[in-house]
């Protein structure tokens, strides 16, 4: 796939913010200890008039900012997600629409809990390697859905970031991609349910880190890699704690991940939230550095890449949109009774 890779990108994460302590107060749950043992401090909540569509929108229009795209040049647009807007209308037409491009276009919304992202970026890329199309949009965005008083509360949170892929002035090149991928049932929300239901600790192993752990040691084999190759490595965040241990379990020093370790300040983005990593890499990378990214939906697979960071990327200007840390940084408290009402969270089946 040499030559083909991220052309630019671009970010959105709403500025309401809730503290873990705030939740667990509510509760009557010590917040300090369970910020400690999910490592997430705070997350980001979606305003009453933020959704999926819009946070695609705004993240969207970032990418273009940054770079001389034409609107109209995207051939296809693929929005991963688990909280689309409506169970029978798609996201992707909308934001099409929003950022002007034609109807000569391929749009699908993508389901595979927190990797339906990543999976958006790997069909791009073959539709651009494949010649039908010049530059695809992929994004990976949601307004996660926790129950009250489930542990998922402290961490689903709001958020997500696109991605223009082609073959010119490409910033970052994508120079292999693999998955993995098993039938574990380890997170599902069926059809009409508001809130997802989850197997508790099973959703670690054999889930998460199986998959994350099978992803990015095959990937490594596949390109002929070891973890002291890479200059940031970036795993599904959905606590603080899994990607680093994670990354330990492969053999990635705890600097490699660092800088794309968001989920302590935001919460669990989930399809966005690897993809929120790796904007914010890109970021501050130079050219030639290299990458290694590995998302993970439950159900459940991963999506691995190998990326290179090219001389290009000084010659975007990222200075046209905020930057991941930029965005992180504005931000407004909220109580729990906020917080509900924001989130239709009073809502009971």
């Amino acid at each position: 796939m040499t030559d083909i890779g991220i052309v630019s990108y671009g970010g959105s994460i709403p500025r309401l913010r809730i503290k873990a302590d705030e939740i667990a107060k509510v509760w009557g749950k010590d917040g300090s200890q369970i910020s400690r043992g999910l490592g997430i401090y705070e997350k980001s909540v979606p305003s009453i008039d933020q959704d999926t569509a819009t946070i695609s929108v705004e993240a969207a229009r970032a990418a273009l900012a940054r770079c001389q795209i034409n609107p109209q040049d995207i051939g296809a647009i693929y929005i991963g997600s688990e909280s689309h807007p409506y169970a029978v209308k798609p996201t992707g037409t909308i934001v099409g629409e929003a950022i002007g491009a034609t109807p000569d276009l391929m749009v699908a919304d993508y389901e595979f809990a927190c990797k339906a992202g990543t999976a958006g970026i790997q069909n791009c890329t073959a539709l651009v390697k494949a010649g039908y199309i010049n530059y695809g949009l992929a994004i990976g965005a949601d307004t996660a859905q926790a129950a009250p008083g489930d542990a998922l509360e402290f961490s689903a949170a709001a958020g997500g970031a696109a991605f223009i892929i082609g073959k010119e002035r490409v910033i970052a090149t994508i120079n292999h991609t693999y998955s993995y991928t098993t039938d574990t049932p380890d997170f599902w929300r069926r059809s009409e349910s508001k809130y997802p239901k989850h197997g508790g600790r099973f959703t670690g192993e054999p889930a998460y880190f199986k998959h994350v752990t099978s992803c990015a040691r095959n990937l490594m084999d596949q390109v002929g890699t070891n973890p002291s190759d890479y200059d940031y490595a970036i795993f599904h965040q959905p606590n603080g704690k899994f990607p680093l241990k994670a990354a330990k379990m492969l053999g990635f020093t705890r600097e490699q991940v660092n800088t794309g370790l968001m989920v302590p300040y935001i919460g669990n983005t989930y399809s966005g939230a690897s993809l929120v990593g790796l904007a914010a890499v890109l970021d501050e990378a130079k050219p030639g550095n290299r990458i290694i990214l590995t998302s993970y939906g439950s159900g459940a697979g991963s999506d691995g890449f190998d990326i290179t960071v090219t001389d290009e990327i000084l010659a975007l200007a990222r200075h046209h949109a905020p930057s991941i840390q930029q965005i992180i940084s504005q931000k407004d408290y909220i109580d729990y009774g906020t917080y509900a009402k924001m989130t239709d969270l009073l809502y009971w089946e």
